[in-house]
């Protein structure tokens, strides 16, 4: 299984003065399945390439197994890579689509049709071996660049954002059927994306990436409940971590325009304050809290998104069910432990404690709230 462990060591790509990967590091071990996340041009997809060998890195090392494979052509990196294009022969049946990379390499013809058949059941496409790739669904064409890729028997697959062509309802199906198809057949797999969906249920663990670095690395757990940066806060979760900018107070830091209600201590001033949109509680106005207004609401069916008010800020927060509270006067409520606190240069607080519904106010009831705040 060795073979299948991926390291880069101080990876960087240049073109001219542009930096597109800076001196990035990650060891992958075997059967891990790892998420390259971040937004576009953030250098996700370079990394990639510069693995599969697609791409020369200008600085450091890409080492395979025991191997060091920087400068190897792509077909001696033992790995195999699914494109988001598909990049199927519109005119060769499924069939000779999956077994092409096995005819190019003269594996014997039984063998090609012994490995057809059982990755064919793999992914479901039996009944499609015959038919040519325009008579299938998207879907169903995917499964085809994943059939190809899984046949060659490569312990290693990398890939490129595979499903951002999909709709909604099959992206969903294939993501299963990816992480299903990865820990069946203990794969190592490198896996581009910058749809945090994605990253959050499929990855074992996720490096999340801005202008060519990386910000953070870790588990989906980690990065939703402590993410490293602001950033990291912003782009991980749905809807995203409310950022409030914070000052000087009387009594300690408050949020800008909202002077009546210490939420940190003094020295979180000129950073930040994040509460995720699941994490505030709505309560009545005559309750203690921050005070605020509700806007209005997106009414999901399972859930309702309030977009509320606090001084010159908007703010988003998760309700379970339908409500209508539009234009009413309320406060919010948090706990410490689900709130962030991230300082001038964007990097998480971890000296500083929120000090906004400390153990002092968790003994308020909570009044239902289901269109109204009247008891």
């Amino acid at each position: 299984m060795e073979q299948s462990r991926i390291r880069l060591d101080r990876v960087t790509k240049r073109w001219d003065a542009t930096t597109a990967v800076d001196s990035i590091s990650f060891d992958v071990t075997p059967g891990q399945f790892v998420i390259l996340l971040g937004p576009s041009g953030c250098g996700k997809s370079t990394t990639l390439r510069m693995i599969a060998g697609l791409e020369e890195a200008s600085d450091g090392q890409i080492h395979i197994g025991e191997r060091d494979v920087t400068r190897l052509p792509p077909g001696d990196r033992g790995l195999s890579m699914v494109f988001q294009s598909y990049a199927l022969f519109p005119h060769l049946s499924v069939a000779d689509n999956i077994v092409f990379g096995l005819r190019s390499r003269k594996v014997p013809k039984a063998e090609q049709r012994e490995r057809l058949a059982k990755v064919a059941e793999l992914v479901d496409l039996t009944d499609y071996l015959d038919r040519k790739p325009a008579q299938l669904s998207g879907g169903q064409r995917q499964r085809v660049a994943l059939a190809r890729s899984i046949i060659s028997e490569h312990p290693i697959c990398l890939m490129d954002e595979p499903l951002s062509n999909l709709d909604a309802r099959l992206r969903s199906d294939m993501r299963r059927e990816i992480k299903a198809l990865q820990s069946r057949l203990n794969m190592t797999v490198i896996y581009v994306t910058h749809d945090q969906v994605e990253a959050m249920s499929m990855g074992d663990r996720v490096i999340l990436m801005q202008h060519g670095r990386i910000v953070q690395d870790g588990t989906p757990d980690e990065l939703y409940n402590q993410p490293a940066s602001a950033f990291a806060a912003s782009f991980i979760g749905s809807p995203a971590m409310n950022l409030l900018p914070l000052v000087k107070g009387d009594q300690g830091a408050v949020i800008d325009g909202e002077p009546t209600t210490t939420v940190a201590p003094l020295e979180a001033a000129g950073g930040q304050l994040g509460i995720r949109p699941e994490d505030i509680e709505l309560r009545p106005a005559s309750e203690p809290g921050v005070p605020a207004t509700v806007l209005s609401e997106e009414y999901l069916g399972a859930d309702t998104i309030a977009h509320v008010t606090v001084g010159t800020h908007t703010l988003r927060v998760r309700l379970s069910g339908k409500h209508a509270l539009t234009g009413q006067a309320c406060r919010l409520h948090w706990t410490a432990e689900s709130a962030h606190l991230f300082g001038t240069d964007g990097l998480r607080r971890h000296d500083l404690t929120p000090t906004l519904l400390s153990s002092t106010h968790r003994s308020i009831p909570r009044p239902p709230v289901v269109g109204s705040f009247q008891h």
